[in-house]
Parts: structure tokens; C-alpha cells; sequence
């Protein structure tokens, strides 16, 4: 088995890919990673929020309610449109605006986010988030055009993360063993059985648990990457409760969740973690995951087993 893998920065995090095979020479695989880095960095390039030249800030600006989207802007607007569906509403992509506001208008790259459990300590009562409204804010059409509310505006965040792993897993051909992370959101897949994923402890940093994983997607969301503290004094985040526009303390510090896809999985994690700890687990329970409580304790969902149908000779 050849294997070729490389960590390089991405999307404000890092990146980290792996191929495996046993029918491509290591050149053959050195050129499929060389493919996969260029389409993270396009990725990027072309959704990133912080980028005031990104095809994602331009539209952003731009006023009209109805404006002509490249192929993979319109991916992410559908993705968003979808896991707004998916979520019942708590994944948002709209919430922009309250984000900034919230005081995460620049990236937070290379910044020490602030103490966890002191801003656990006065955080507001714990509740579970609840979606804005029934009704969606945006949408796009079969021609890639978005139509909008005035002022509407779009985030990319996890969703983003999430797609970018999914395509360039895409761009890999049979035979090719491949684990693909893209700022924690991973496409895992290719022969040779499943993979295991090891979930770092929120508080630790050390491995708490493992998942095994088959072809698909694992993301984690939670609060403590992107914590800080507001000139009031107060702790915010970056997940946001729909419905206040404001950040969500729910009881639960991260949601890891297994997926058939990366972006389904980075959607899973947001609504379980959103959702609360009564609810989180129904909404990983089809492949499972880990919740991260915020008394420290570690709660594995076993995910359904596989059922196989035995057809008849």
C-alpha cells in the first residue's frame, strides 16, 4: 500500500489529507493531492467571508436581491438552503449580520480563545436554541441565481468546511483509499474497510473516544474553538441561537456526529450541539457520534447497526 500525506493551512485552520493505494504509484498520488489542495485553496478563495475579494463578500455587498452565482457559490447557497431544511431551521446561514455584531467580524486565526469555564460560570441559564421562523430567507433557482430578502447575507462557516471535503473527495477515483479534513470536517473513504477517527476532548485536548467509521463524514461543532470575551465583559461565540441572534449556550460543549457525507455531518453536529442535550441524541442517533457535556461528562450514541438484505439465488 503507497500512501502519500501532507498538512498545509486552510480556510483559517489546517488541513489535512491522506491517500492510500495500491493500483497508483506515489507520483500518481502526489498529483491527486497536489488536485485536492488546489480545489481547498479555489475553495477558499471563492467562499471565504474574511477574503473582501471572495466571490462570497462581492455578493455580500451587493444589493440586489436576485444575483448570477458561480457553479460552486451556488453549491454552498443549495447546502445552506438544504441544511436549513435538514436542521429544522437551527442551522441558519443568514446569521451574518448578528455575528458580526456578537464581535467575530475578523477572523480569529492564530488568536487563544478566552478561559472556557469561566465563561461557562456567567453565561446566561442554559436553553435549547429554536429556529428564526418557518419561512426561508433565500433560495436559488435550476439557473444558479440567488433570490433573496433585502439585505439577506450568507455565511459560509462549517457548511463551507464541510462541502470543500465532500468535492475534493469527489475528485479522487475508485481505488483510492482517502481520509480528507478540511478545518476538522472529514471525508473518509475508498477500499480497504472502515476508518477509525479519534474525538479529542473538549477540556483535554487528549482522545476520549473513537469512532469506526464507513465511507462518509465526521464533523464536530462546538464553543470552545471561537470563545471570547465582549467589551461588556460578557463570553460570546460563534453558534448562534437563530431565534435571539445570539450565542447559544444549550449545556453541551461540542457535538462530534458521523454522516454519510462531511457537510451532512458538520450540519448533524450544529443542530444536536443547538439542539441540547435532550435532544442531541436522536439527531446523531443513524451513525452516531459524541456529546460533550458541560460537566465534563462524555456520552458515545451507538449508531444503527447495518442491516444487510439477503438476496434470493
Amino acid at each position: 500500500m503507497i500512501r502519500v500525506e501532507q498538512r498545509f493551512p486552510s480556510m483559517g485552520t489546517e488541513a489535512h489529507v491522506r491517500l492510500e493505494s495500491e493500483a497508483h504509484s506515489a507520483a500518481e498520488l502526489e498529483r491527486m493531492l497536489s488536485g485536492v489542495r488546489s480545489l481547498l485553496a479555489d475553495v477558499e478563495a471563492t467562499l471565504s467571508r474574511f477574503r473582501p475579494d471572495s466571490e462570497l463578500s462581492v455578493v455580500n455587498r451587493d444589493p440586489r436581491t436576485v444575483v448570477e452565482l458561480s457553479p460552486l457559490m451556488a453549491e454552498l447557497a443549495r447546502a445552506a438552503e438544504w441544511a436549513r431544511v435538514r436542521s429544522g431551521g437551527l442551522v441558519d446561514a443568514t446569521l451574518l449580520g448578528d455575528l458580526q455584531r456578537a464581535g467575530y467580524a475578523t477572523t480569529r486565526e492564530g488568536l487563544e480563545p478566552a478561559p472556557l469555564d469561566e465563561a461557562l460560570r456567567v453565561a446566561p441559564p442554559r436553553r435549547p436554541a429554536r429556529a428564526r421562523g418557518a419561512v426561508a430567507r433565500f433560495s436559488v433557482d435550476p439557473t444558479g441565481r440567488l433570490r433573496r430578502e433585502p439585505g439577506v447575507q450568507l455565511d459560509s462557516g462549517g457548511l463551507g468546511k464541510g462541502l470543500a471535503a465532500d468535492l475534493a473527495a469527489a475528485l479522487l477515483p475508485a481505488g483510492v483509499r482517502y481520509a480528507i479534513s478540511a478545518g476538522g470536517d472529514l471525508a473518509v473513504g475508498g477500499p480497504g474497510g472502515s476508518w477509525e477517527v479519534a474525538v479529542a476532548g473538549v477540556r483535554s485536548g487528549e482522545e476520549v473516544h473513537r469512532l469506526r467509521l464507513r465511507p462518509g463524514g465526521v464533523a464536530t461543532s462546538g464553543i470552545q474553538a471561537r470563545l471570547w470575551r465582549t467589551p461588556d465583559g460578557r463570553y460570546a461565540h460563534h453558534v448562534l441561537d437563530p431565534s435571539t441572534g445570539r450565542p447559544a449556550w444549550t449545556g453541551l460543549l461540542a457535538v462530534t456526529a458521523a454522516a454519510p457525507s462531511a457537510l451532512e455531518a458538520e450540519v448533524l453536529g450544529k443542530t444536536a450541539l443547538l439542539a441540547g442535550p435532550e435532544r442531541a441524541g436522536a439527531v446523531i442517533a443513524e451513525r452516531g457520534g459524541v456529546l460533550q457535556h458541560e460537566d465534563g461528562r462524555i456520552e458515545v450514541v451507538e449508531g444503527r447497526p447495518v442491516v444487510r438484505l439477503r438476496v434470493a439465488a
